[in-house]
């Protein structure tokens, strides 16, 4: 019987919200088998619950992985505000959201580099079939009013996600764009705030018969896995682009010493790649009859669709770009 001796080749060392991947190979030497321990590097990715939820991720981390197998990737799910927060305290090494405003921030305050615009969709209004505030079809901004107008005779229910997620803040900037006032419309007893992730505020505005706002990935998955049965009442319009980015976070920060750097721009190259985006290209079809996602950058290389470029750069480019250069930091051929 062969003999078996136990190898330990590294000590691990790890951020405290993080365990390093151990892969533990048998290898014979002279007769004698050895389990022989490699250390993954693991790195994590501070992201949204729209993505998240939708499966897509997984697809992702599996394809990459497959290619990459000294690198493991984690994801951390939470809304935009949080996903950001999460970085910043040096727990991620990247973020993947869909917030321009904030992702500008991250940037300017020093705490991102290498930011890349990978994919885009759009949100959608839902609600009951019946639909008590006749907004089916209506552009986005005629919707919101008309749900408001509605809403003081009664009968309307509106369910906000209300935290700080980026789907949140893309209403905020529609009730605006209306010319409507947040703060008044809160105080009405038909505004509710679920305060809580994209399904959860689906489920209630469900429960409650009412409109809400959502990415169009999450309300399919939603839909075909029986919690809901709102449907979709509008969908069309610039108003409603949704766009998501990657950000590497700053090695150079004083604060982020620790961050895997070199880990987070294979990932980030990966999602930028031909695979990465034909993973983005077809995820959805064969469960939902349709692409949950489309793949920017192979927009953008091929020329498909000038409208929707021209409509993602005037709405998540800064100064005429994705990342300014100076916000790039061994970017390689990332631009």
């Amino acid at each position: 019987m062969p003999r078996i001796v136990l190898a330990a080749e590294a000590r691990v060392k790890a951020k405290p919200v993080l365990l390093a991947a151990i892969v533990v190979a048998s290898i014979s030497v002279g007769g004698a088998y050895y389990l022989q321990a490699t250390v993954k590097e693991s790195i994590i990715v501070s992201t949204t619950t729209s993505l998240y939820e939708t499966g897509v991720l997984d697809v992702l981390k599996e394809r990459f992985e497959a290619q990459n197998r000294g690198v493991n990737v984690s994801f951390i799910s939470q809304g935009t505000g949080l996903a950001i927060q999460t970085a910043m305290r040096g727990d991620a090494d990247l973020i993947l959201v869909h917030d321009p405003a904030r992702e500008l921030k991250f940037l300017q305050d020093g705490y991102g580099v290498n930011r890349k615009v990978i994919a885009y969709n759009f949100f959608i209004i839902v609600g009951p079939s019946e639909d008590p505030g006749g907004i089916k079809g209506l552009p986005p901004l005629d919707a919101l009013r008309k749900i408001d107008s509605s809403a003081q005779r009664g009968g309307v229910v509106w369910v906000s996600r209300g935290d700080d997620s980026g789907t949140h803040t893309k209403e905020k900037q529609l009730w605006k764009a209306a010319r409507l006032n947040l703060t008044d419309i809160r105080t009405g007893s038909w505004y509710l705030e679920a305060g809580s992730g994209m399904t959860a505020t689906l489920k209630l505005a469900n429960e409650k018969r009412g409109y809400t706002l959502t990415d169009m990935g999450t309300y399919l998955m939603n839909l075909k896995n029986g919690n809901i049965d709102l449907v979709m009442l509008v969908s069309a319009g610039k108003e409603l682009l949704n766009v998501y980015s990657v950000i590497a976070c700053n090695p150079q920060n004083v604060n982020l010493t620790k961050v895997r750097f070199d880990g987070a721009m294979r990932f980030i190259t990966f999602l930028a790649s031909d695979e990465g985006q034909t993973v983005l290209a077809e995820f959805g079809k064969e469960q939902y009859g349709q692409t949950l996602f489309y793949p920017y950058v192979k927009v953008l290389k091929d020329g498909s669709d000038p409208e929707k470029v021209g409509w993602i750069q005037e709405l998540a480019y800064f100064d005429g770009t994705e990342c300014p250069p100076e916000y790039r930091y061994k970017a390689g051929d990332l631009y």
